[in-house]
């Protein structure tokens, strides 16, 4: 495990407790109508946002972490009610390292991620900032698969999904070291062309499963997967002597807003159920 040197916290008199619904981060943008801005005008936004960040007591890497998690708690805050109070906890203890002025920057970071990923959901936003921004570099030693690459095997993987969901309702895509999501998202919008050709809407018939050992690649992932408005979970934890168990605690879990919906709630309930009655029959 990395050993996190951090920003350097604010003096108590200049420190606000500022509420991440206050910052902004957590729902997307409201929509004015306008024309979206070119994906490469949304990088240049991003790019030099993140830069304004920048100084000399605080890491580009930790500056980045701390972004990740704070949108990831303020997305599972709002419907993952389970983990509210250790989360909330987290941003603010994040929030109030910055100076006001900085504070309100994060919101357009988050920002820049909604709008890039609404122009075009084929691709991997954060997981290209990241190398953009040369933070491979650091000890993380991440380098992630191009986005292209990643469509080319899920195109050439992908089952008969109409089949599967006539069968079980729904399709799970699971990758055990899903990093940034790439392969997750590239399966994602697979299926997604697959499923409406049939006339299905993908968001009701598939869950997305996802685990990774490094927090800050599985949050970003758990974003990315959030924004594209599909079913699913990320475990952060070892694969190999951490995975996933029907007796799990659910503390390493992030759940998508989408995952709290009525049809995968119903889902959910009636699988229950049915447990229960192969319960009882045995």
């Amino acid at each position: 495990m990395e050993t996190s040197h951090g920003c350097s916290a604010q003096s108590d008199g200049a420190r606000k407790n500022t509420h991440h619904t206050d910052a902004g981060i957590g729902s997307p943008p409201p929509r004015t109508g306008k024309t979206q801005p070119a994906p490469l005008f949304i990088h240049h936004e991003f790019r030099s946002n993140f830069q304004q960040l920048l100084s000399p007591k605080c890491r580009p890497i930790d500056i980045w972490r701390d972004f990740i998690v704070m949108v990831a708690c303020a997305m599972s805050n709002t419907v993952d009610k389970a983990h509210y109070d250790e989360r909330e906890k987290r941003y603010l203890e994040i929030i109030n390292k910055y100076e006001e002025s900085q504070q309100h920057i994060f919101p357009k970071l988050y920002a820049a991620v909604v709008l890039a990923l609404d122009e075009n959901p084929e691709q991997d936003f954060l997981g290209e900032m990241f190398m953009d921004l040369h933070l491979d570099y650091e000890e993380l030693k991440q380098i992630f698969t191009p986005y292209h690459v990643c469509q080319l095997m899920a195109d050439i993987t992908m089952d008969d999904l109409v089949e599967q969901i006539d069968k079980q309702g729904y399709v799970s895509i699971n990758d055990c070291c899903c990093g940034a999501g790439a392969n997750l998202i590239a399966a994602i919008n697979s299926a997604r062309r697959k499923l409406e050709d049939a006339g299905l809407n993908f968001q009701n018939h598939i869950l997305i499963i996802g685990q990774d050992i490094e927090e800050l690649v599985a949050l970003m992932c758990y974003i990315q997967i959030s924004l594209l408005g599909v079913a699913g979970y990320i475990k952060v934890g070892n694969a190999l002597t951490e995975p996933m168990t029907p007796g799990d605690s659910m503390e390493n879990y992030w759940f998508t807003p989408m995952y709290f919906s009525d049809v995968w709630h119903t889902r959910r309930t009636i699988r229950t159920f049915m447990d229960l009655f192969k319960e009882d029959a045995t």
